[in-house]
């Protein structure tokens, strides 16, 4: 990802797309006062950079017979060596490092209760999680992307 900071057009282009990523560049472009050109060759950029996605967001809840759950874990050494190991997990949505009684934080989608249990059964196999406590998801209230490029 990269470490350059982000101008105030980059700022509001983010923030246009996150109210609707589907609006057209040339809607982008007359909102911020830039070519249509311009517009595609910053958001490139700010896509190859890891900055942001354009990606479509379902509720896995409503997906059918899934289950949603947050992990928390604590985990003995580098809290990012078992983070790189864990966002191979295809289980694995979101992964953040946390201060508190966690290292990490992540949700995860199984097909499941079953395959969840499965999914925790391999994570507390594993040497460098000493603990991983799952709290289900019964109804998503909120979700949204809108934070914004502050």
């Amino acid at each position: 990802m990269s470490s350059a900071p982000l101008d105030d057009t980059d700022r509001a282009i983010i923030e246009l797309l996150q109210a609707d990523g589907r609006m057209p560049f040339s809607k982008v472009a007359a909102e911020v006062g830039l070519s249509e050109g311009a517009i595609r060759q910053r958001v490139q950029r700010l896509t190859d950079a890891g900055v942001m996605q354009i990606v479509a967001v379902t509720d896995p809840l409503s997906l059918g017979m899934r289950r949603v759950a947050m992990i928390g874990a604590r985990v003995s050494g580098d809290a990012e060596s078992t983070a790189a190991a864990l966002v191979l997990l295809d289980e694995v949505e979101y992964l953040v490092a946390t201060t508190g009684r966690y290292d990490l934080m992540f949700e995860v989608v199984a097909d499941d209760d079953t395959h969840l249990m499965q999914l925790l059964s391999r994570l507390r196999s594993r040497d460098d999680i000493l603990e991983a406590e799952a709290f289900v998801c019964l109804k998503l209230f909120k979700q949204t992307f809108s934070w914004g490029a502050r």
